[in-house]
């Protein structure tokens, strides 16, 4: 899989050694610029736009995201209490599967409730009129699978054969449909336009006899409005067309286009050596750290690489697993040891995903604002992080 992100911005610019090793650093003007992009589109199509917290949930900056947005997603009761406690607007929560003693505070937390399946909407029937008793307002949605492939990774794909997400559109009955306010589908991975109007054209047709009955309709994520090379007028005519013709509000939920090339992740090569070709041992890890290297697989694109100009080093983490590679790199400095680099567009899954296996230290997090050049460190792990996930 090749990512179609890694503009370098204003990174271009940033010292390296202004933080430790490894870390994040997240440029709050690039979020703000994201999120600009995204208020635009909503508001002149008219429609709502939730921020993905599944994809990039650094709630330091929920400020940022409260001033242009309107609310945000989740996926469960912890992303739904770090919603409530941290971001503005709205909530909406769906999940593969919702364990019956989280439902209660969902209900309370969200309002929006996503079901994946008419099945579990029924069994959870008692407990969302209960909710809805107590004075809790929140519709209940319903998550379809459109059945249309359009990734290029099957475990990206919803769509994929044997999908777990999404009640499959081609099984819908109107008995299903009873109680449901909204359909939510999300069938997109890095893509622009077109896999969207695919999707659409499959679904529309499925849930046009519903349009009375629905107040909204979420197309989900994976749409990468803030890339440069989007067709952002063409999906407001598409926006607008699809809110005229279901009568429903329009919402989007991108989570990896907030954060799009908005962080990288700096490390320090530890030490090197030959084995048929250049190795170096880094304080970086995929697995730890990037494991959609690893998961995709995908290589992430490194600040100032020098494309083509030297011999390529194979670059990995200090990890005891031998897949822990990154990847093969031309460095844009010498490559020894103590020598600093960096990774493009982590800010979003990377963050979300990073793990303490083998020991491996977590590596901090800091604002920088390449605007005003003000760089914090709002967050820092140690060996107490890593003990206390176990006991």
């Amino acid at each position: 899989m090749e990512t179609k992100a890694g503009d370098p911005g204003a990174f271009v610019h940033f010292d390296l050694s202004r933080v430790d090793s490894p870390a994040f650093v997240v440029d709050a003007a690039k979020l703000r610029a994201n999120c600009q992009v995204l208020a635009d589109i909503r508001d002149a199509a008219d429609i709502k736009v939730l921020a993905a917290l599944k994809a990039f949930s650094m709630w330091s900056v929920a400020p940022i995201i409260g001033e242009y947005l309107d609310g945000v997603c989740t996926s469960g009761l912890w992303e739904a209490r770090l919603a409530s406690e941290f971001y503005d607007g709205e909530i909406a929560t769906y999940s593969a599967a919702y364990k019956p003693e989280d439902l209660d505070e969902i209900c309370r937390l969200s309002d929006h409730v996503i079901f994946n399946s008419p099945q579990q909407l029924m069994r959870a029937s008692a407990i969302v009129n209960n909710a809805r008793a107590q004075g809790n307002a929140f519709d209940v949605g319903l998550r379809i699978n459109p059945q249309v492939p359009t990734g290029e990774a099957l475990q990206y794909d919803p769509s994929s054969p044997g999908s777990r997400l999404g009640f499959p559109l081609g099984q819908l009955t109107d008995a299903m449909m009873e109680g449901v306010n909204g359909i939510h589908f999300h069938n997109l991975c890095e893509q622009d336009l077109e896999p969207l109007k695919a999707t659409w054209d499959k679904v529309f047709d499925a849930i046009e006899p519903y349009f009375d009955q629905l107040s909204w309709i979420n197309m989900g994520g994976g749409h990468h409005i803030t890339r440069a090379d989007y067709q952002r007028e063409e999906l407001i005519e598409f926006l607008i067309d699809a809110k005229d013709d279901t009568g429903c509000e329009i919402y989007l939920e991108p989570g990896e286009a907030v954060a799009l090339d908005a962080g990288i992740l700096v490390g320090t090569v530890l030490d090197t050596g030959v084995n048929g070709m250049p190795i170096a041992i880094t304080d970086v890890s995929a697995t730890c750290h990037m494991p959609d290297v690893i998961e995709a697989p995908y290589r992430p694109a490194m600040l100032g690489e020098a494309q083509g100009e030297g011999a390529a080093v194979r670059l990995g983490g200090p990890s005891c697993l031998a897949g822990d590679v990154i990847g093969d790199y031309t460095m844009p400095v010498s490559c020894e040891p103590g020598a600093r680099f960096a990774f493009l567009d982590q800010a979003h899954y990377s963050m979300v995903k990073t793990t303490t296996f083998n020991g491996v230290p977590l590596p901090s997090i800091w604002l920088w604002d390449s605007e005003s050049d003000h760089l914090e460190q709002v967050k820092s792990f140690g060996y107490e992080d890593f003990r206390g996930r176990l006991s």
